[in-house]
């Protein structure tokens, strides 16, 4: 078997066998296939695609490409969560307390983040003393011991995939719907879990910016899950503005112990227990969403969630004080605010330009080289549908450095688009995929 047949055969729209595509995980990860083969063929790839078959034999490969989480120490069904990335979302640092206090165990390996602001594990690590990398070991006795853990990923989890997505990333090959799908569930199915809830983001602010091509990846991404045994439904959400108000690491680490007290921001809130009670239900915890969403309101109210954080943090090394003394994280040396220029309804709000805002204030990273200043980031005060009065805040900017401050002044305030008239309410959750039979169907 050669890399140049199959690199011709897919350049032709041919279907791969699944030994041809476990010849080039293997090789590519071994580092005997090059970097230009590699290339040749994702370019062949993004523009004569996968078939369903092709794409979860991809995932399986890259899936066993280097080690994989054994959670079967851990008693119960095994829910995690991901979400496709967007400005201000925090979720899983509500969720993973969250559903552990309704008795399911949350074991979750996230990543670091690259783009607008740090990953979950780079917002925990705002937590002064949080540990992120705890032992495989230590890892499963502390789920087993308090029902949550949240940690950074090994070194050798999905070794294939990190290759591949570098390379995805400097070859323009990344918006490619079965590689993105075979990318995040490779790492869902070596993660460990029995049953996984995706947050898939629509908008300007996420990658796939209409609803069509991100009910197209949630369907992919059902589908391959649920051939690798895994329960799987999706939730296709909203990212036309930021999620809740803050946008950088400690900024959402403080809104998200908020959120957990019965507080925070309303949509962030909503889309938590949404979430959540979606959890609940792979779990078989509940039978009904509804039910579901009822005994979390519960939980969060009677202070359950938030006592599940305080203990997973203080498990992880770090100061427990913060949930009470949110002033303990990481503070900017500086604030300043952006006002309205005129009155008006906020009729949208561009999360990607805050997102860049933020990022270029120090909370993200534009290579995984740049390191995070966990004290900045942009508070929004305005959402959509908000009257503003001219001179009204509309955002708070954290500040560590005056550099690219008169840009990040720019965006901030052109992200803001008024009208005189109110808009229409905003949907926060477009459709739910993978309860139909028909919702696996990636042709739809």
């Amino acid at each position: 078997m050669r890399m140049y047949d199959i690199i011709l055969k897919k350049r032709q729209g041919l279907e791969l066998s699944t030994e041809e595509i476990n010849f080039f995980i293997r090789g590519y990860t071994a580092g005997e296939i090059p970097d230009y083969q590699a290339a040749a063929l994702l370019m062949a790839i993004f523009f004569q695609g996968l078939n369903f078959r092709e794409t979860a034999d991809l995932t399986v490969a890259m899936a066993g490409s280097g080690d994989q989480v054994d959670l079967s120490g851990i008693p119960g069904c095994k829910v995690d969560k991901h979400s496709t990335g967007g400005v201000g979302d925090k979720t899983t640092l509500v969720l993973a307390p969250l559903v552990a206090a309704a008795g399911v165990p949350v074991a979750k390996m996230s990543g670091r983040g690259l783009g607008h602001t740090g990953g979950t594990v780079d917002k925990l690590e705002s937590i002064p003393g949080f540990k992120v990398n705890l032992s495989p070991d230590d890892f499963i006795r502390q789920v087993r011991e308090i029902g949550v853990a949240i940690v950074a990923q090994t070194g050798n989890l999905v070794p294939a995939d990190k290759k591949l997505y570098a390379l995805r990333d400097v070859t323009a090959t990344v918006d490619s719907i079965p590689l993105i799908a075979s990318s995040v569930m490779s790492k869902k199915i070596a993660a460990g879990a029995d049953a996984i809830v995706l947050d898939v983001k629509t908008g300007n602010g996420a990658f796939m910016r209409s609803v069509e091509d991100a009910s197209a990846l949630a369907r992919t991404m059902v589908a391959i899950g649920r051939l690798a045994g895994k329960k799987v439904v999706a939730l296709i959400s909203d990212m036309e503005q930021p999620l809740g108000f803050a946008a950088g690491n400690a900024l959402e680490v403080r809104e998200a112990i908020e959120t957990l007290s019965g507080r925070g921001p309303s949509d962030l809130r909503e889309l938590c227990l949404l979430l959540g009670s979606h959890m609940l239900v792979l779990a078989g915890v509940t039978s009904r969403v509804e039910d579901g969403i009822k005994l979390l309101t519960g939980l969060l109210e009677r202070g359950h969630a938030l006592a599940k954080f305080r203990e997973m943090v203080q498990a992880q090394g770090g100061d427990p004080r913060v949930v009470d003394e949110p002033d303990r994280l990481p503070e900017a040396l500086q604030k300043e605010q952006v006002a309205a220029q005129e009155n008006g309804f906020v009729e949208a709000i561009h999360a990607e330009m805050i997102g860049r805002a933020a990022m270029l204030l120090g909370a993200g990273r534009k290579t995984r080289e740049d390191t995070i200043d966990p004290a900045v980031g942009v508070v929004v005060h305005k959402k959509v549908g908000d009257r503003v009065g001219r001179g009204d805040a509309l955002a708070t900017l954290h500040i560590n450095s005056r550099e690219n401050l008169a840009l990040v002044r720019q965006l901030v305030a052109g992200a803001f688009h008024l009208s005189t008239v109110a808009p229409p309410a905003r949907e926060l959750v477009y459709s739910v995929i993978g309860y139909g039979d028909n919702d696996t169907d990636i042709n739809q």
